[in-house]
């Protein structure tokens, strides 16, 4: 049992509610002991950087012990930090100093799977079928005559099939790679020791839990087939958010956070989850929501939204009313560890910067939790020609589609790749950074007023301050507007801001909305107003 008494800062009960969270993929964000490597150490040198961007939180990604084939998310040992990272002190140093700078601290909880090395799997590797050790994961006998076959039809979110057989017959359960055992949730030995590990963390001062893959914890009774797969030249992923899979999103899972939810309630500080979970409609995903289990739930549909007025318009509609049902803030995502960046998704080059910059100020305007991920705020784009012999992902050997692009370290200053990454004389880091990057570096783009790194902290500073935005009202009014612009007002305190997004094919005069406070893309004076390009977004005041 852990018997520090962290720093923690003052309460607020609805800091998660309109909170702007920073996901750190500690691989690619700092590295202070010069390997190559992002590291803890790493992160807190940069800990002022994070605090005068002007965000609230961080999302830390795993960096528990791991043999690191799917970046850490297969963990051996839920309690420690992987020497590759650093140790627990450097772990609680990242808190003490976090909290110091008026910055909360999510971590990364892995549920649904352990890492082939943990020894509960290594235990059930050498036990007999039937075992208490098998127990602790799903084990199931084969098809066929002499059981050759895998118990049923499962495929692998990484690809291929879902099974691997054991050299006494038994097959087990990885939804991701086969180093990634699926742990079965009906277990209570389970239940009971990842309640011992929330509670280990939270003992350490940490204010909230990332849960990756809330939805896949429970697996329907019998294991029946999906029925849909490599027979019909698809792949069952493809269903995942439009149809419930026998594995995905079963009723029972909300047991499991329906027990978490006290532990967070007792103690101080007000801790809180966060689901990474697929649904097959908006109904099912607020299931995971509530006083009585988590606190938010990503929705992917923004990130999804093509870059249109029509695509965002019904998302954020959608999001917002499901908001008002549960009691619960949206969460809104641009990018993440394992999407491609939106620069690169927006098209790409100049227009893709453009877009994404746009898109930022309609998050960063919308009510709710917004996330961001590492170097967005410098306009990386993503990395496309990374040497294959270098990419990392599981899943690339499988279906050659890689997350690598997303993930490569981001750059801090310097002409020279890894740009900062580590001290002077570092080795190059585990991803390498493309020469384009110097002039995306976080020296680069610092006081530079038009970059997207000054965007971001300009929106950012209005986001925590301007009665309009800092209020955690889900409440939106829509303005009349030609097609292809959006234009939303809030309101509070006698004042009212109005973004505006021009994603037409002209500029889109404004004149009724006030004075501008900050523009993706410089502004226009036209008349009484102002001309927004196409692509572009700004937002209005009016007192």
């Amino acid at each position: 049992m852990t018997t520090r008494n962290p720093t923690q800062l003052a309460s607020d009960d609805d800091w998660w509610r309109s909170a702007a969270i920073y996901q750190v993929y500690v691989r690619s964000f700092a590295d202070a002991n010069g390997d190559g490597i992002g590291d803890l150490a790493g992160l807190r040198e940069r800990l002022p950087y994070l605090r005068d961007l002007g965000v609230d939180a961080l999302w830390l990604t795993p960096f528990y012990p791991s043999p690191m084939i799917d970046g850490g998310y297969d963990v051996a040992d839920y309690r420690d930090v992987d020497p590759l990272f650093g140790t627990l002190t450097d772990f609680d140093n990242v808190i003490v100093d976090a909290h110091a700078l008026g910055l909360r601290i999510i971590v990364d909880l892995v549920p649904n799977h352990t890492s082939s090395e943990h020894p509960w799997f290594q235990a059930a590797r050498t036990a007999a079928p039937g075992s208490p050790e098998r127990a602790r994961y799903v084990f199931a006998e084969g098809r066929g005559v002499a059981g050759e076959l895998p118990p049923n039809d499962w495929e692998s979110v990484f690809g291929g099939p879902a099974w691997t057989q054991l050299a006494d017959g038994q097959w087990y359960l990885h939804l991701f790679d086969p180093a990634q055992p699926d742990l079965n949730w009906r277990n209570p030995e389970v239940r009971a020791e990842f309640a011992d590990v929330l509670r280990f963390w939270l003992d350490r001062g940490v204010d909230g839990f990332r849960i990756d893959v809330a939805h896949g914890l429970i697996k329907a009774e019998g294991l029946p087939d999906v029925g849909f797969g490599q027979l019909t030249g698809q792949r069952q992923v493809e269903l995942l958010g439009k149809r419930r899979l026998p594995y995905f999103d079963q009723d029972e899972v909300h047991d499991i956070y329906r027990t978490w939810r006290p532990i967070l309630d007792s103690y101080p500080g007000s801790r809180m989850a966060v689901a990474e979970a697929w649904a097959e409609t908006p109904q099912r995903l607020a299931r995971y929501i509530g006083p009585d289990e988590l606190h938010q739930a990503f929705s992917f549909d923004f990130l999804d939204a093509h870059w249109s007025a029509d695509s965002f318009r019904k998302v954020i509609d959608t999001a917002l009313a499901e908001s008002v049902i549960v009691g619960a803030p949206t969460t809104w995502v641009l990018s993440n560890h394992d999407k491609q960046r939106h620069v690169t998704r927006y098209g790409d080059g100049p227009e893709g910067l453009r877009r994404a910059r746009a898109a930022a100020l309609l998050m960063l305007a919308l009510p709710g939790c917004a996330y961001l991920y590492q170097g967005e705020e410098l306009g990386l784009p993503e990395v496309l020609d990374l040497p294959d012999d270098l990419r990392q992902d599981p899943q690339y050997l499988r279906t050659g589609q890689s997350r690598d692009g997303c993930r490569v370290p981001i750059p801090w200053n310097g002409e020279l790749a890894p740009y900062g990454f580590g001290p002077a004389g570092s080795a190059l880091s585990w991803l390498p950074a493309p020469a384009t990057w110097r002039e995306l570096s976080v020296r680069a783009q610092t006081g530079v007023s038009d970059s997207t790194l000054e965007l971001y902290r300009t929106a950012l500073r209005i986001r925590r301050t301007h009665p309009a935005l800092s209020v955690s009202s889900a409440r939106i009014t829509w303005q009349e507007t030609d097609p292809g612009i959006l234009a939303f007002t809030r309101s509070a305190a006698g004042t009212a801001l109005t973004c505006v997004v021009n994603i037409s094919d002209e500029p889109a005069a404004v004149a009724e909305y006030g004075e501008p406070l900050v523009a993706s893309t410089a502004l226009t004076e036209r008349d009484a107003g102002y001309l927004v390009p196409v692509d572009a977004a700004a937002w209005f005041e009016r007192r």
